[in-house]
């Protein structure tokens, strides 16, 4: 495997979780300055160390960054990592696929 499908396959795993997927749902609909934990904490209802695990885990594959306040650690999503993990999935999506198969591939049409 290339680094590239391994790192794709790091990022997609951190997002395998409810809850980090709920976390990063959060932060992308969160202002542009980030997130405070205290509020991810309190919106999502679980334990700050639970919410500090999978936060960590999150930001260990790229997918959001931490800024410090202060005391308050504020979270926000990196827009550039993510567009490019979804890029990366449909990259290839009409490059087609047998050569014998005239019909292009499902995810090229537009319905």
């Amino acid at each position: 495997m290339t680094g590239r499908v391994e790192q794709a396959a790091e990022r997609l795993k951190a997002l395998g979780h409810p809850v980090r997927l709920s976390i990063l749902r959060r932060l992308v609909q969160g202002p542009e300055a980030g997130t405070p934990a205290g509020e991810l904490q309190s919106r999502l209802d679980i334990p700050g160390s639970t919410l500090s695990h999978h936060l960590a885990t999150l930001a260990d594959a790229g997918l959001v960054r931490v800024a410090r306040e202060g005391t308050t650690l504020r979270y926000r999503a990196d827009y550039g990592v993510l567009r490019a993990l979804t890029e990366y999935l449909w990259q290839d999506c009409c490059a087609g696929g047998a050569a014998d198969d005239p019909q292009p591939s499902p995810c090229c049409r537009r319905d």
